[in-house]
């Protein structure tokens, strides 16, 4: 598979594609609405951070308990269940008088039920698409997603601005639901990877598998703690700068979009597998200089540009599928999105305690350099793994 045309050829992928893409944009506008509303009402970067990211630090509860679901339950029903769920919840979040207090059970809920949704959704595709087109299927999802957190913020900022943070909730509410009939009107009825039943047991046999090849361990933490630790830095921009957050935020994912286009179609495959360490401290090194605290235009172009390196994920998740059995690839890539999404809410909550004790801008100075130092740590463990031991006289 050689080019988009060939992508949006192939049956289901279309529906995916859209259905996925209104459930970003849904979550991009109810994500700014809450840690607005949060903050508004409580004048405090760590709540406004952590009502952002807690349907992330849910996401370890279902990596844990649920995960062997993503190859054991039909797909359509699933996708369409957490999209429809989703609209619900947020619908109920933007309820008049909701106390900041009911907001967080809610939306941890929210999380544990999304918990799901990326290994279905990636093993999905990995089932839809050949095995080679994977990394530029998963690439033009990344752009897709890129595109609709630049329009998601800018719209979520705008109604936030003008009108109020409830109505931008209930946009996003009504964006899940049409997500939830797009997977059950546009793909097919396809039947689990896996037979059996879903289990705890068979959700930790199969996450003990995978975590017990050293290749795969590095691959994993390689896209959870850089990625997760500078996605704490950008939890921060709202209380960074209340009145400009969707213009970092728009900023942050139209670098991610250029960072995909360029990793997932531009660059040779030759070269990709030596990208990903690059990339990673990119992601970080812009943010270092938010110690010097940027004016909005300079900090956009910062994120902007910081934002190109997480197309290393990329680059990591095909090494990841490399390594995985076809029959597993559900799990493996929703243990990747279920453990990537709870670093980024416990970077979120460290983030946000460290901005409560110094500002914004100090927390997001060590949260950048806490994963310049993870991914040269990770790099040098992955070279030491690649050296062949010394065989016995």
């Amino acid at each position: 598979m050689r080019s988009y045309q060939d992508l949006f050829r192939t049956p289901e992928f279309t529906p995916l594609f859209l259905s996925s893409a209104l459930q970003g944009a849904g979550q991009t506008v109810g994500g700014l609405a809450i840690g607005t509303l949060v903050y508004a009402a409580t004048d405090s970067p760590l709540l406004s951070a952590v009502s952002m990211f807690t349907p992330q630090l849910a996401q370890v509860l279902g990596a844990t308990t649920l995960l062997s679901a993503a190859d054991r339950i039909p797909p359509r029903a699933a996708l369409a269940g957490i999209a429809l769920a989703y609209g619900l919840g947020t619908a109920v979040l933007a309820l008049p008088g909701l106390p900041v207090r009911a907001v967080f059970p809610v939306i941890l809920l929210l999380g544990l039920i999304a918990s799901l949704g990326g290994g279905v959704r990636w093993g999905l595709l990995n089932e839809i698409l050949a095995k080679d087109g994977y990394l530029l299927g998963r690439s033009v999802f990344n752009m897709m997603s890129g595109l609709m957190q630049v329009v998601g913020f800018a719209t979520g900022g705008v109604l936030v601005a003008v009108l109020s943070p409830r109505t931008a909730l209930l946009l996003s509410a009504l964006l899940y639901l049409l997500a939830a009939l797009g997977a059950r009107l546009g793909l097919a009825a396809r039947p689990p990877r896996v037979s059996g039943r879903p289990s705890v047991a068979a959700t930790w046999r199969t996450n003990a598998l995978l975590w017990s090849s050293r290749p795969r361990r590095l691959t994993y933490l390689g896209l959870w703690l850089p990625n997760g630790l500078v996605v704490g830095c950008e939890s921060l921009f709202v209380s960074y700068d209340p009145g400009s957050a969707g213009t970092l935020f728009a900023a942050a994912a139209l670098g991610m979009l250029v960072g995909d286009v360029t990793v997932g179609r531009l660059v040779p495959p030759a070269l990709r597998p030596r990208l990903a360490t690059p990339l990673l401290l990119l992601l970080a090194g812009p943010y270092l200089f938010f110690a010097l605290h940027p004016a909005t235009p300079v900090a956009a172009v910062a994120a902007a540009l910081a934002s190109v390196g997480f197309g290393a994920s990329l680059v990591q998740q095909e090494r990841l599928m490399a390594l995985t059995p076809d029959e597993l690839s559900g799990h493996a890539l929703g243990l990747h999105s279920s453990g990537m999404l709870t670093m980024q809410g416990v970077a979120a909550a460290l983030a946000g305690s460290v901005a409560q004790l110094t500002s914004p801008a100090t927390a997001m100075t060590v949260m950048a350099g806490a994963s310049a130092v993870v991914t040269v740590t990770l790099a040098a463990a992955g070279r030491r793994s690649r050296v062949p031991e010394p065989q016995p006289a």
